[in-house]
This record gives C-alpha cells, structure tokens and sequence, in this order.
C-alpha cells in the first residue's frame, strides 16, 4: 500500500511540472494595453523554448526613455498595431524594481521573425504590457523588442 501512494504522488509531482509551462503562459488579454512600458537592461537568464521564450532583465537603476523611441521606426505586422503611437505613449514602470520577467513571442514566431537567440549577458531594449492588476513580481509582455540595432514587432507575424 505504501509504494502505491509513493507512485501516486510521484505521478501528481509529475503532472504538476508537466503542467507549469501552461499555467506560466498568459493570454494579451491579461495584460494593460493602454499602458505601453520600456524596458532595457541585461538578460541575467534566458529560457528559448515553447510556448514563448521568457528570460529575465536586470534593470539598471535611474531608467529613462531614450530620446529617439517615439521616432524609431518598426515594422508592419499581420496585427493591427499602431506602433508609433504605442512608442509616444511608452513609459518607464512606476514599480522600481531591478529584476523583471519577460515574456516573449512563442518560438514559431520568434522565427518569423529571425530574431536571434538572446543569451545571457546580452543588453537588450523592448517595449510592451505589464497585468491589468499589478501584483506579485513584475511581469512584462514584450509588443516591440529592440536588439542589436533591429525591431522586431511580436504580437503576429510579419506583414
């Protein structure tokens, strides 16, 4: 009788991390889309897998928004999205936090895309969404990611 309850927990424990990448994905709908914020800093780690590639961003202290983001140009995407709108609404958070998670796009688009895998250390800039209700750690919906002198758009496809 013992054993039976050892595998039955062992296959609950089991499930439960099968099952942590769904409950770690968050619809657009989750997030606040009339509150575009900018974000840069350095990948202090990188999960490139399905079903989006998250990483986390060290955030250095004192963040400003560049100078030129409401006039960088971004690319057309299958999605209607007003991106030079959504670049002149951008703010830095309110929340002072050094470390945030980021969501990216899922692996098939990232490729669309061709953006290339981001690695640990890399510098990197974005703009997109955090939750309606902010709560609990900061989580960012990356809608535009800056790197490496391009701007990938990843709600959609390429148009």
């Amino acid at each position: 009788m013992q054993r039976r309850q050892v595998m039955q927990a062992g296959g609950l424990l089991a499930l439960g991390v099968a099952m942590r990448p769904a409950w770690a994905h968050h619809g657009w709908s989750s997030f606040d889309q009339d509150r575009p914020i900018y974000l840069e800093g350095r990948a202090v780690s990188v999960a490139w897998r399905n079903p989006h590639a998250e990483l986390v961003l060290e955030v250095p202290e004192g963040l400003v928004l560049p100078s030129d983001l409401a006039t960088r140009s971004v690319p057309a995407q299958t999605a209607g999205v007003n991106g030079p709108a959504l670049l002149a609404r951008a703010a830095v958070p309110t929340r002072r936090d050094r470390r945030w998670e980021i969501e990216l796009a899922p692996m098939f688009r990232l490729g669309l895309w061709q953006v290339p895998e981001i690695r640990v250390g890399q510098t990197l800039s974005m703009v997109g969404f955090t939750f309606k209700e902010e709560k609990g750690e900061p989580v960012l919906r990356v809608e535009y990611l800056f790197l490496d002198g391009k701007t990938y758009g990843l709600r959609s496809s390429p148009a």
